[in-house]
């Protein structure tokens, strides 16, 4: 049996080894929170953002964030409808409707002209997501953001390392949101951030970050609101701050698998990967094929493909509204279509150039067979 190429696997060194086996043995007491003010620093500072708390989650960052806006029961927000559960679930859990709207054909993001259709009187947010780095269109977002009065936030959790007109993703809207999962750019295993240039959203979720508890509050143990525990430990935020110094190769590395991937299947006729924004640059997270009706690649069949190699690969995001806890739309007609013909590629940090090409052989035998 050939041996297995991962999708993804975390790029660790002694460096965030170093700093986690410090912060055990040192991060307690008056301590306990040095490691998750540096890798806050770190991280606002590499993205050029006022401000930034560490948390356990993006989907934590995003739930305060929104709450943090105002999104309450019988609101509406408008999002992809091609997007990972996580994207909707605070939304849902604040008691607002999500409004599923369809993603652009080139970009698997949101379609400007399909959100502003989808405005009512009860829209209070519009959630932009940057599918596998992709990045949305946020000059237009954001001007329909602006026309109505509604904030445009951004879930950035796959993201980074994107530049959008010189700004990096998640500084683009009211506030960003990004995720440091073990299968992301960098990672803390589980964790995320929240970031803003806005003091005022700023201080709303420090409070409720820390059960509602204002920041110099006085009187100890006094809340003065119901918050929420999506802190992050010392620990994870040590290993963090290992991965944001050295956040630059990390981003570099991911990006040229991606090129490496395009320059290998550049000759196939149909198909299409990660798409680079005119002004900035893909960030790269999760290269991704998809391939034109035209050529008759299925979902199933590149799975079954990529498995008999011991090749790991993952579906395209299914989407949401197709759920059972949601309502079909399938006049999202790119959101329905696309993830029957598309598949996430391996692309870990230490990835070598003949893994590479043995995935990029699957896909070409496929098509030499079509």
């Amino acid at each position: 049996m050939n041996k297995k190429i991962f999708y993804t696997k975390p790029s660790i060194t002694e460096l965030e080894v170093s700093y986690a086996k410090d912060a055990v043995e040192t991060g307690w007491g008056d301590s306990c929170y040095d490691y998750i003010h540096r890798f806050e620093d770190a991280f606002k500072s590499h993205l050029s953002a006022s401000y930034a708390i560490a948390t356990s989650s993006a989907t934590g960052a995003l739930h305060m964030g929104l709450h943090a806006s105002g999104i309450s029961s019988g609101d509406e927000v408008i999002l992809a409808d091609t997007n990972w559960i996580a994207s909707v679930s605070p939304i849902v859990n604040l008691g607002a409707r999500p409004v599923f709207v369809d993603i652009k054909a080139d970009t698997w993001c949101l379609d400007p002209s399909k959100v502003e259709e989808a405005i009512t009187s009860k829209t209070k947010a519009i959630l932009a997501v940057h599918l596998y780095g992709n990045l949305c269109d946020m000059d237009a977002l954001n001007s329909i953001g602006l026309k109505y009065s509604i904030p445009v936030v951004e879930d950035s959790a796959e993201a980074i390392g994107s530049i959008y007109n010189g700004k990096k993703a998640g500084t683009i809207g009211s506030f960003g949101t990004f995720s440091f999962h073990g299968s992301k750019t960098i990672t803390t295993g589980e964790g995320g951030m929240f970031v803003t240039d806005d003091k005022k959203i700023y201080e709303k979720v420090l409070t409720l970050s820390n059960h509602g508890r204002t920041p110099g509050e006085r009187k100890q143990f006094w809340a003065s609101e119901i918050g929420f525990k999506y802190k992050i430990s010392n620990v994870q935020a040590a290993i963090g701050l290992g991965q944001v110094e050295r956040i630059d190769k990390l981003i570099e590395r991911k990006i040229k698998i991606l090129k490496t991937y395009k320059e290998r299947l550049s000759f196939i006729e149909g198909l299409s990967l990660n798409p680079e924004p005119e002004s900035g640059r893909n960030g790269a997270w999760m290269p991704t094929a998809v391939f034109s009706k035209e050529l008759n690649i299925k979902r199933e069949n590149l799975l079954k493909n990529f498995k008999s190699k011991n090749i790991d690969a993952r579906v395209f995001f299914w989407p949401l509204s197709s759920l059972d806890m949601f309502k079909d739309k399938p006049e999202n007609l790119n959101s329905w279509d696309i993830p029957q013909r598309a598949i996430n590629l391996p692309s870990y940090h230490d990835m070598s150039e003949d893994e590479i090409k043995k995935v990029c052989d699957v896909i070409i035998k496929l098509v030499d067979r079509t």
